[in-house]
């Protein structure tokens, strides 16, 4: 079960851009970029996987064992030139290709020791875990990484050496799927404290439906935001909402995806920077450095993605501009953090009429689609008639609710007025009347229309059960075109 630790000052928010080590031609990472005021981003380096005779021996893409990287690819020289420049560098374990190591090693103290050797060789503190593919399935290999890592994690946090650990998964605009989520709660259960969940938001296929790529991206953080927060109950641990934020990583594809059609400009990339800092997302990304350029003339077909440039015209921009805006921390400074329960989350929020936009969700009362209400300082909407669901229900799948999150309760919102019309108008409801269908009268000012015939059955019970009511209240358009 997960073990709650002590908690850290905040940290800041922090940029870093995925290189693919092994990609030709070399990009140059040591070189760095500084912004306006100096401040050069960290860099991911990827992916470490198993050697190419599936042993658990750790290797650049299967390329490059540790020590012919460094004599090849001059890496580790490399990465201190970066260093002398005051950015910091994570590697990234896995990917899409090859063997992730948890899927060849034999025991969680082998595997262990192949992240150990990485870890040690380029003075880690912080890894990112990519589990994508085959191995996102690989309920065997999941049991063991999570055993490895928080073995790994504990023994160097007990030497003083920090390590944090993020997770990288595959994400739609519905959140996790059931395999990335079972990833999330297997290293919870397993007592690794996770750093945070960093989403690939890209390649979206049919999932995508017609929204753009930030729409698909934004949708995709939400909905991995609510169920994170669910997860982290389950492991025993509240977090705030801006704690659980704090805890979401994204990776865009920038330019063209490897999904046709899919196209992530630079558009989408300074909405969804303003997005990520408006919520306080931890950590930004984007796959790839190597990737960030214009094409030349020699690659004409831009609709094949490239390893070495994003197949749409970026003129004087580059992605990693966009994306990184407002991330001025690095990796190293949220490193040694340590995840703590909050009481506050836990504690259901008193809902107060007198300051709910909508009114409060009633167990006994039905809601037709469209319908919102508040309910633990939250609106929310029914996506289709519901009577009796919570709102809150902490169910992992989307369509396992009937209501959508809108948002919280803004300061200084009052209860909707409720809609009115003169005296006169349509005539007063009677229970000793029978009406017609289209028969229209007022009750308490709200007017009403009859849905069929009824006697004795009062208007005001169509708010709690509308559809059993024979009544359905007017909108002020309704009953505009009867006062022409």
């Amino acid at each position: 079960m997960y073990e709650a630790r002590a908690s850290e000052e905040p940290t800041s928010q922090w940029f870093a851009g995925y290189v693919d080590v092994t990609a030709t031609p070399s990009y140059a990472f040591e070189e760095g970029s500084a912004d306006a005021e100096g401040h050069v981003s960290d860099v991911v380096l990827s992916f470490i996987v198993a050697d190419e005779d599936g042993t658990c021996t750790p290797t650049w893409g299967t390329y490059y064992g540790l020590d012919e990287a460094g004599q090849e690819l001059d890496l580790d020289r490399r990465i201190e030139r970066l260093r002398e420049q005051g950015a910091g560098v994570v590697v990234s374990f896995g990917g899409a290709m090859n063997q992730e190591l948890a899927t060849v090693c034999e025991s969680p103290e082998e595997l262990a020791d192949a992240y150990l050797q990485v870890i040690e060789r380029y003075d880690l503190d912080t890894i990112d875990l990519d589990i994508e593919g085959p191995a996102l399935e690989d309920a065997t290999s999941n049991a063991l990484r999570a055993e490895a890592v928080a073995k790994l994690q504990a023994d160097r946090r007990a030497a003083g050496k920090p390590l944090a650990v993020w997770l990288t998964l595959p994400v739609i605009p519905t959140g996790l799927t059931a395999d990335g989520r079972e990833v999330v709660s297997g290293m919870l259960e397993s007592g690794t404290d996770l750093a945070g969940v960093n989403l690939m938001t890209m390649n979206y296929g049919e999932a995508r439906e017609s929204r753009s790529m930030f729409d698909a991206s934004a949708a995709a953080m939400r909905s991995t935001h609510r169920q994170l927060g669910i997860m982290y109950e389950q492991a025993g641990i509240s977090l705030s909402d801006t704690a659980l934020w704090g805890k979401l990583g994204a990776t865009p594809m920038v330019g063209q995806n490897d999904v046709p059609g899919e196209i992530f400009d630079l558009k989408d990339a300074a909405r969804f920077n303003e997005f990520a800092e408006e919520n306080g997302i931890g950590r930004m990304s984007m796959w790839s450095l190597n990737r960030d350029a214009t094409c030349g003339s020699n690659y004409p077909d831009v609709t094949r993605v490239s390893d070495a440039c994003s197949g749409i015209d970026q003129g004087d921009q580059n992605f990693a501009e966009v994306l990184s805006e407002g991330y001025d921390g690095h990796a190293a400074e949220a490193a040694d953090a340590s995840t703590e329960p909050d009481p506050a989350a836990a504690a259901p929020k008193e809902d107060d009429p007198e300051t709910s936009p909508y009114p409060i969700w009633n167990e006994e009362s039905a809601y037709l689609e469209g319908t919102k209400i508040v309910w633990h300082r939250n609106v929310y909407e029914a996506k289709w008639w519901t009577r009796g669901e919570l709102p809150d229900n902490p169910v992992l799948e989307a369509w396992d609710t009937p209501w959508e999150l809108i948002g919280p309760v803004l300061p200084g919102e009052t209860p909707a007025p409720e809609f009115t019309v003169a005296k006169g108008t349509y005539p007063e409801w009677k229970g000793s009347a029978s009406y017609d269908k289209g028969d229209r009268v007022v009750s308490d000012g709200t007017p009403y229309e009859a849905k069929w015939w009824t006697e004795g059955d009062s208007p005001d019970a169509a708010i709690a059960d509308p559809d059993n009511s024979p009544w359905v209240p007017l909108s002020a358009e309704d009953v505009e075109e009867d006062t022409r």
